[in-house]
């Protein structure tokens, strides 16, 4: 019911960290892959590396090559290309727009031209790598926060409104994993995500357990749930502990 065999797949983002783990495990459960990056060197080297299709460029406006590339249709999609972009409200407005157009729209342009088919036909998967930040937040990065809710709020939205044609949706939600990303993240980072960090590899066989079982939430960190379910039951509460967490950072940064 759920074979990758000859499935065609594009990864976005996919020339290191989560998205290169999702491109090796499609592959090796027998897809057929487009792999993505913004550096065609990065996109290359790994599609090469596992007799994929490289297709490089901006995740925004890949879909018609992509699908070109695999011969007319794309089966599954990984909105997986992200933003981390550090600061706070004061930021300037141009890391808050690159991080609302690689985060979130670059999602919504790419369902804006598979829905056509995959509604037509009755059957596509729409997965979208989120991050915890975007069922909680995290510390010293606001756009990314703010994006990441975004990316997962459409991903919502997209389930709730396609599943009964056919449309699998899929958000993937770790904390820390072992990428550039991380190591972007400095000194909040590693106050925060360092500690209990995974390897790309276990976010790509969690996705593949959410599928198995048919689940729109993938949480790669188990105890991300329990957390998500303090900040809905009792906001104020979980409020006060993430600011100690801030309080502590800024501490350490002094």
């Amino acid at each position: 019911m759920h074979s990758m065999d000859g499935a065609a797949v594009v990864v976005t983002g996919a020339g290191g960290g989560i998205g290169a783990a999702l491109a090796r495990r499609f592959r090796a459960e027998g897809a057929r892959v487009v792999v993505n990056d913004i550096d065609p060197v990065r996109a290359a080297a790994v599609a090469d590396e596992i007799g994929g299709i490289a297709v490089a460029g901006d995740a925004s406006g890949i879909v018609p090559e992509a699908r070109d590339a695999l011969g007319g249709a794309v089966d599954v999609y990984c909105a997986n290309a992200g933003l981390a972009s550090p600061g706070g409200p004061f930021a300037d407005e141009q890391i808050w727009a690159a991080a609302w157009d690689v985060n979130v729209m670059a999602h919504v342009r790419a369902a804006r031209d598979l829905l056509p088919g995959w509604l037509e036909r009755g059957a596509g998967r729409f997965v979208s790598t989120v991050s915890a930040a975007g069922l909680l937040t995290m510390i010293g990065a606001a756009p990314y926060s703010v994006s990441k809710h975004g990316a997962y709020a459409f991903a919502e939205w997209l389930s709730l409104t396609y599943r009964h044609r056919g449309l699998k949706v899929h958000a993937i939600c770790p904390q820390g994993v072992r990428t550039n990303m991380l190591t972007e993240a400095g000194s909040a980072g590693d106050l925060v995500l360092s500690p209990t960090a995974i390897e790309p590899e276990d976010v790509a066989d969690a996705l593949f357990a959410g599928i198995a079982d048919d689940r729109f939430l993938i949480l790669p960190h188990p105890e991300v749930a329990g957390f998500y379910q303090a900040r809905a039951s009792e906001p104020d509460r979980w409020l006060d502990g993430m600011n100690r967490i801030q309080r502590t950072w800024e501490g350490a940064e002094r």
